[in-house]
């Protein structure tokens, strides 16, 4: 099957393709919508505080397309990609998003949340960019090489990560939350979930291969294109979901979507795609000078900027801020091919 979509595929000119991956990114962040809307509608139901559905739940729902993308792409042979995917989407969900969050609107700080989520998001990029150092040599080359059965630990610990937020979860005392005036069956959201895996993975199957030829026509390597142009597509779930929260007044809601993101960007993305490749995740040399430092920097500013006011709201100039660093870092990306 993916060898016919490639055939196809590889008919069409440059600016078809373009055009196909565009489609392509709305329907994967249109699918990820329903997801997360029927997963939000069901959540409150259970009266579970927003602040951890955005950190659990919804950040599930909207990282889909990551995994969507990263496993595929790992799965045919391109690691640089699904790698470049990961790190590049924590990059636009941290500095772009929660950045355009607070410039137009109030992004209030659960101290809370920062004080235990906020920790898994540091630590989790921390550790990913440890292991994406060279220790694991492949052939003698000097490359950084994530292993399969790293991947099975980085999924373990999502397996223990979705496990304690359960319990604080418990622990939580549930915000007020407004009925909605129509109640859904159960029955009639789970199949709408259902609906929104369909259209996340069916895209991502058209997605992958649009991009590997575009990249090759165009002469910009995979993990390039992967860190920016596909990590902020697949980004556009969570994008949204900040945006509409900021706007309702729920600006809890969009932080902790990101800071739940980050954690699963790391767990669930690189875990999943390195699990399923059995040499492995090589991490090209590029990263080492741009994407695993703009990674640290901009989770090191967004947790500085939660912390230095005692929990409070990140301001428009923060927000400003996160926005330029992220603008810095995908026009180096492009100097530094």
């Amino acid at each position: 099957m993916d060898i016919i979509i490639i055939k196809y595929l590889n008919t069409f000119p440059t600016i078809v393709l373009a055009l196909i991956i565009a489609g392509m990114l709305y329907i994967l962040s249109k699918g990820a919508d329903i997801l997360v809307d029927e997963a939000v509608g069901l959540s409150v139901q259970w009266g579970i505080p927003k602040m951890i559905i955005g950190a659990t739940i919804v950040s599930l729902g909207t990282t889909l397309p990551e995994v969507a993308v990263s496993v595929f792409a790992a799965l045919k042979g391109n690691p640089d990609l699904a790698l470049g995917n990961a790190i590049g989407s924590i990059i636009a969900d941290t500095g772009l998003i929660i950045g355009i969050a607070a410039i137009i609107g109030k992004l209030p700080v659960d101290k809370m949340t920062i004080d235990r989520q906020g920790k898994v998001q540091i630590l989790a990029g921390i550790l990913l960019s440890v292991v994406c150092m060279p220790f694991f040599l492949k052939e003698g080359k000097k490359v950084g090489i994530i292993p399969q059965w790293m991947g099975w630990i980085f999924l373990a610990l999502l397996v223990l990560y979705i496990y304690i937020s359960l319990k604080w979860a418990k622990g939580s005392k549930s915000e007020d939350e407004e009925a909605s005036e129509t109640q859904k069956t159960a029955i009639l959201q789970i199949l709408k979930m259902f609906l929104g895996i369909v259209l996340v993975i069916g895209s991502s199957k058209v997605l992958i291969p649009s991009v590997e030829i575009t990249a090759i026509r165009i002469g910009i390597p995979q993990s390039i294109i992967a860190a920016t142009l596909i990590a902020f597509g697949t980004s556009l779930p969570e994008l949204i979901t900040a945006i509409t929260s900021v706007r309702k007044g729920h600006g809890e809601l969009a932080v902790g979507n990101i800071i739940g993101a980050d954690i699963l960007n790391v767990l669930f993305v690189v875990g999943s795609s390195a699990s399923v490749t059995r040499g492995g995740l090589l991490v090209p040399q590029n990263f080492y000078k741009i994407q695993i430092p703009a990674m640290l920097i901009i989770l090191m500013c967004f947790r500085y900027f939660c912390k230095n006011k005692g929990g409070d709201v990140i301001n428009k100039r923060e927000g400003l801020c996160l926005t330029c660093i992220y603008g810095v870092y995908v026009l180096l990306s492009y100097v530094w091919i």
